[in-house]
């Protein structure tokens, strides 16, 4: 039981990982395009808020599942960085 509650945080990071790492680069490219700044830095703001609430929730129920959050989150960067690397020239 203990063992499925950790993957389930760990999988929770990894899919918050990959969200965020996804709208941290969605953001790169508004500010490059000239995007609405207002818009990018609210939801650059809503991002990191989602991500501390989140990971502050694995805490309360104790440092596996913070660990097991946290290197979900490393995963998922992981994964995001390694598709931008193959998708540009």
């Amino acid at each position: 039981m203990l063992l499925l509650g950790l993957a389930a945080w760990f999988v929770a990071g990894i899919s918050l990982g990959v969200v965020y790492f996804v709208g941290i680069c969605w953001s790169a490219r508004q500010f490059a395009d000239g995007g609405r700044v207002t818009t990018t830095i609210a939801l650059s703001l809503l991002r990191l808020a989602v991500l501390g609430g989140l990971l502050a929730l694995a805490s309360l129920q104790g440092a596996g599942p913070l660990l097991a959050m946290a290197l979900g989150v490393v995963l998922g960067r992981f994964g995001v960085m390694r598709r931008l690397r193959e998708a540009t020239p």
